[in-house]
Parts: structure tokens; C-alpha cells; sequence
């Protein structure tokens, strides 16, 4: 940072030029990332024969102020096909929520469900929360879901599968695909339109291309699932993190874990609205400012693959998230004062190769993953993209404000019931098969 004030000190002009290369060579590479990314996904995710010795499965769900959601949830969770004597399950409550544990109270859980209190403690977060849950598992698998989520009932064995086919023994996580359920009727279609397609990109491209290629990722907050001599033997979650998954992959990889991907998924509502989507948002960027901050401390536990993984998902991500908006902007001003003087807008050959890469690299990353997700991507969800992008320096502003003032914070989001009728549709048996 000093060296570049000093640069910009010494000549501006110079400098700036430097810097805006730097961020067209950075968006070459990323798109040149994304293509070798989706190369590696083209084969698709096989599922494995179901496996007749089943292992013990713990299932924790971390939850707070979530009185709302919790009759769907334990619906949602009472349909997983798995052996009820090879199953355990938590519901982790906070000991002052006593709206949610009231709810918990009157609900009829299946026989594997109960509720385990948190006692009180500092920080107040999700990954303490499932830490406290991991001391009471007796599984030799576990896997984490939140409070909104609808899981495909066989995913568990799909993953059990995976676990017993793994000869060398070094497979420790896996991640389902999460896919957004955007609702039928809803006040924010343009965010949950974008939000469905950057997790189709995410889940359905980038992370299988990450996992055929050997090397790690920053997992999903949900349905991943674990070896738990493995998960305890790195410690279990970061209590402070704010993106504990996005940590915990990268701190399973520096163990010597491997990390894998499967195919049946599980569905989320997307966040909602901009009062919403925004604080989610900045906790996910804070978190993956965190976790960069911790892995590059000392980069040789993570060896070249390891680095390059961080530093092109976590490294890109954050980076991205800086300079979306005063990419678009500045492509907006050049074009508006190029028209306003009467002038043929310069359009030199770089930029705009670096525009097209980047553009092309994007929407066919988020066409594929969409295929694969189900979901339709039309040319109106290409061309308002770069609005969507560019509220993720909205984003990322407050992230870093949040950063220095409450890096622990968590910003929890806020989870509503579904309609009924749009989960009966949307969960209909012949949707599942198909997705």
C-alpha cells in the first residue's frame, strides 16, 4: 500500500496506467480460470453404487431466532432416506433463543432429531455453535445443514457411497450442490434471478472443476459432509470466521484431505431483497478477507495448488468484488462523454479483448451451470449481469468497514417460510430426478 502511494506520488499518470493493466490482465486470467474450469466439469459428477454397510451419519443444523422455519425444516429433514438406528441429528439452539426453542418444544421430531443448547459463550456464531455439536457426534460422518434448506432425502447415501469407495482414504469432504428455488411470486426477481445463476455457476462449474482437478475450495455453508475423525483432527470450525466453510476446505487440503463433489443437491430459497441480500453478502466477503488473511500467513502449508486454488477463488473473488463498479462506471463515462462531445468512442483492441474474454468466459460458465441446475438463462440475465456485479462493491465496501470495526460480527440472514403450495411444486419427485 505505501509502495503504491509512493508510486502515485512519483508520476500518477504512470501509475494509474499500471494499475488499470494489472486489473485487465487479472480479468484475463480469471477468464482464462473459468475456462479451464469448466473443461475439467464437462465429464459431469457420477453417482456410485449405494453402499449396503452403511456407517453412522450425524446430522447438525445450527439455528437462531428461526421460530418461523422450524416446522418446515423438521419436515424437510424427517424425509432423509437413511437407516433410523444409523442416524443422529441436532438441532443447536442458542440458550437465550427462547422463541426457537419454544417452537422446538411443541414439535414433533423424528426419533434420530433432538435439540441440543448451546451454553453461552463469546463469539456468538454458527461455526461455535457446530463445534459444540461436533463434541456430542458419535457418527463417523457428519454433514451440516441450515435452516432453510431442502435436502434431496438421498443425499446422505449418495455421500456414504463416495466415503466407501474412497480406497486411499483421503477423500474428508464433500460438497452438494446447492441450487436457489427462486419463488413464484416475489419483490426482488432481479437479485434472485442473478443470485440463482451465480450459485448454478458456483455449484454446478466451478467447484466440480475444482474437484476433478485435485485441488481445494472454499466449500458452501451447507451440506457439506465429513469424515469426523478427520474434522476433528483440524480442529473443527473457526470459531471466529465468519466464512468457517470457506476456511475449514483450505484447512482440510493443509492437513493432507482431498475434496469432492456430488450430484444430488440440496435446494434454498434465495436471500431476498436488498436489505437482505447486502448483509449476507458483506459477511461472505469479510469472511473471505479473514480466511485469505489467515492462509497467506504462511503460504508453504498449502504448497503451489494450494495457493493458486486460494488465490483464483478467494484471492479473484475478493478482488472482483473492488473493482466490478468502477469497471462498469468507467466504461459507462468514457462512453457518455465520447457521445456527449460528438466523438466515435476509442475503443482500443486490449480493452475490448479483455471485455469480450471476460463477458464470454462469464455467461457461458453461468449457461452451462444453469443447464445443469435446471434453470433457464436468458439474454436479459446476461445483459443485467454487470448491475449485479456491480453491487458487490456495494458489498465489499461495507465488508471491509465491518472488517476493522466488528470482524467477528455475524450477520445473520434472515430465513422465511416457503409457500406451501410453491414447495409442493417445486418438490415434486419428478423435479428432483430431473435436477
Amino acid at each position: 500500500m505505501f509502495g503504491l502511494a509512493a508510486a502515485w506520488w512519483a508520476d500518477a499518470d504512470l501509475t494509474l496506467v499500471l494499475i488499470i493493466f494489472a486489473i485487465q490482465i487479472g480479468f484475463l486470467l480469471s477468464a482464462g480460470w473459468r475456462a479451464m474450469l469448466l473443461a475439467a466439469s464437462l465429464p459431469g459428477i457420477d453417482r456410485p453404487l449405494p453402499s449396503s454397510d452403511l456407517p453412522r451419519y450425524t446430522v447438525l443444523v445450527a439455528l437462531f431466532d428461526e421460530a418461523e422455519v422450524l416446522p418446515q425444516l423438521v419436515e424437510r429433514l424427517s424425509q432423509i432416506d437413511y437407516p433410523e438406528d444409523r442416524l443422529e441429528g441436532f438441532l443447536i439452539l442458542e440458550v437465550d433463543d427462547h422463541e426457537t426453542l419454544s417452537a422446538a418444544h411443541d414439535l414433533c421430531f423424528p426419533p434420530w432429531l433432538s435439540v441440543l443448547v448451546a451454553p453461552a459463550g463469546q463469539p456468538r456464531t454458527k461455526p461455535r455453535a457446530l463445534n459444540v455439536g461436533l463434541a456430542q457426534a458419535r457418527g463417523e460422518l457428519l454433514t451440516v445443514y441450515d435452516a432453510e434448506d431442502d435436502p434431496d432425502p438421498l443425499q446422505l447415501r449418495e455421500a456414504a457411497a463416495r466415503f466407501a469407495n474412497d480406497q486411499e482414504g483421503d477423500l474428508w469432504a464433500l460438497q452438494a450442490p446447492l441450487r436457489i428455488r427462486t419463488p413464484l411470486r416475489s419483490d426482488s426477481p432481479f437479485l434472485d434471478r442473478q443470485f440463482a445463476i451465480e450459485y448454478a455457476s458456483l455449484f454446478e462449474v466451478t467447484l466440480p472443476g475444482l474437484a476433478r482437478l485435485g485441488l481445494p475450495f472454499p466449500m458452501g455453508g451447507t451440506s457439506n459432509h465429513f469424515r469426523v475423525d478427520a474434522l476433528r483432527a483440524v480442529g473443527g470450525w473457526d470459531a471466529h470466521n465468519v466464512t468457517e466453510d470457506a476456511d475449514l476446505g483450505f484447512r482440510l487440503w493443509r492437513a493432507g484431505g482431498r475434496l469432492g463433489v456430488m450430484s444430488r443437491p440440496t435446494y434454498e430459497p434465495p436471500p431476498g431483497g436488498l436489505e437482505h441480500w447486502l448483509p449476507q453478502r458483506t459477511r461472505w466477503l469479510k469472511g473471505f478477507m479473514q480466511t485469505w488473511g489467515v492462509h497467506t500467513r504462511d503460504v508453504r502449508g498449502l504448497g503451489w495448488r494450494g495457493g493458486l486454488s486460494l488465490t483464483m477463488t478467494l484471492g479473484a473473488a475478493i478482488a472482483a468484488a473492488a473493482v466490478h463498479a468502477l469497471s462498469l462506471a468507467w466504461l459507462i463515462a468514457t462512453l457518455a462523454i465520447a457521445l456527449a462531445a460528438g466523438l466515435v468512442p476509442e475503443t482500443p483492441l486490449f480493452a475490448m479483448t479483455v471485455l469480450a474474454t471476460g463477458a464470454i468466459a462469464a455467461s457461458v460458465n453461468a449457461a452451462i451451470g444453469c443447464r445443469r441446475a435446471s434453470l433457464p438463462y436468458t439474454l436479459g440475465d446476461l445483459l443485467s449481469a454487470p448491475a449485479y456485479w456491480s453491487l458487490l462493491t456495494l458489498a465489499f465496501l461495507h465488508a471491509v468497514w465491518r472488517l476493522v470495526r466488528e470482524p467477528f460480527a455475524w450477520d445473520k440472514t434472515v430465513h422465511f417460510a416457503d409457500p406451501t403450495a410453491e414447495v409442493a411444486a417445486a418438490s415434486a419427485p419428478a423435479g428432483r430426478e430431473a435436477a
